[in-house]
């Protein structure tokens, strides 16, 4: 769609000008705010062109004019200039993440909940998903006299453990023989290769250990399961509430797509964009036909792991909102490769 720079910086004004106060904008407010002189009945009558193109409504309540999806589209592809995050704002950011940087899934939670308090919208964030990744590692800790805990690192930077009990005292030497054949056997190997027949089959290789051995295998087995998994963290559902914007029955239609956890993400990891903004019916679902999702991808270790993103209304601050995304995204995957170079 070709638009006149005139057409294009009027379509940029009634964007900002509405994201600013939530009033739908009328063309004498308009002309006070662009950078050239027209007059009121031309800005009219170029924003009559730019609705007829399908960029702008026209709310039945007023006479001035509001973004149509479509608009802000052209907006954010186009038009749209990023915020750029301060050293303060970043500063401010790392203070929020640095407590919970040596905890892959703490630091996911509290990346949800920085965000929701910096957009006051509902914020998302998925845990790395092992399905891509490697082992890296796997250890073994006593926890009681005939339990041991083992956690599996991968190369996603996923960390998950499970507690296993033996029919016989655990000592030091049983644990050093469970990490040296264990290791030696799978370090390498993709997390998802670790199912059922490739345990039963690896227990039959080990002989005369396989009853030895044969609780830590099933650990294994589960703790990969549970890296296979991406878990979910949520926060700032309530904001949503003081949206008007969305109103009261689309509010309940994004809070009941939020409590599905699996779809949620399914949404989210969908995206292959390292920078995604699906507007409206862009998310291809109805629940969200009303609101935007704002989508950043993280990686770890040169790798795609996981995603942020943050659910709201149409009306949003997107190049503010984009920039502390992709801050936040590029801290995430930051903190997470590093901690896998720590271990």
């Amino acid at each position: 769609m070709e638009l006149s720079e005139r057409k294009q910086k009027i379509l940029a004004a009634v964007v900002d000008l509405y994201v600013a106060t939530g009033e739908p904008v009328g063309s004498k407010a308009l002309c006070d705010t662009l950078d050239f002189t027209v007059s009121s009945a031309t800005v009219r009558n170029e924003m009559s062109d730019l609705a007829e193109m399908g960029l702008l409504e026209q709310p039945h309540t007023s006479a001035g004019r509001i973004p149509s999806h479509k608009g802000y589209r052209v907006y954010i592809d186009t038009l749209m200039k990023k915020h750029s995050v301060s050293r303060e704002e970043q500063r401010y950011i790392d203070s929020l993440l640095l407590p919970s940087a040596y905890d892959p899934e703490k630091l996911l939670d509290g990346v949800a909940r920085a965000l929701a308090g910096m957009t006051r919208f509902a914020a998302v964030s998925t845990t790395p998903s092992g399905s891509s990744a490697d082992i890296r590692a796997i250890q073994f800790v006593q926890t009681s006299r005939r339990t041991a805990m083992a956690i599996m690192m991968t190369s996603a930077g996923t960390m998950k453990s499970r507690v296993f009990h033996c029919d016989f005292d655990i000592t030091p030497e049983i644990l050093r023989v469970f990490f040296r054949v264990l290791n030696e056997k799978l370090v390498g190997l993709p997390v998802s290769t670790i199912t059922p027949a490739y345990i039963q089959s690896l227990a039959a290789s080990l002989g005369n250990m396989t009853m030895l051995m044969s609780d830590a295998l099933m650990a294994v087995l589960d703790v990969a399961q549970d890296t296979m998994q991406t878990e979910v963290c949520l926060d700032g559902e309530m904001n949503l509430l003081f949206c008007s914007e969305l109103g009261q029955a689309g509010i309940r239609r994004i809070m009941d797509f939020l409590s599905r956890p699996q779809e949620l993400s399914r949404l989210l990891m969908q995206q292959s964009n390292s920078m995604k903004v699906l507007i409206g019916q862009e998310s291809k679902r109805p629940e969200l036909s009303e609101s935007s999702v704002v989508v950043s991808r993280y990686s770890v270790g040169g790798r795609d792991a996981g995603a942020i993103a943050i659910i709201g209304p149409t009306r949003m601050n997107y190049g503010k909102v984009i920039s502390n995304i992709e801050y936040l995204s590029g801290s995430v995957g930051r903190m997470l490769t590093e901690l896998l170079d720590m271990e």
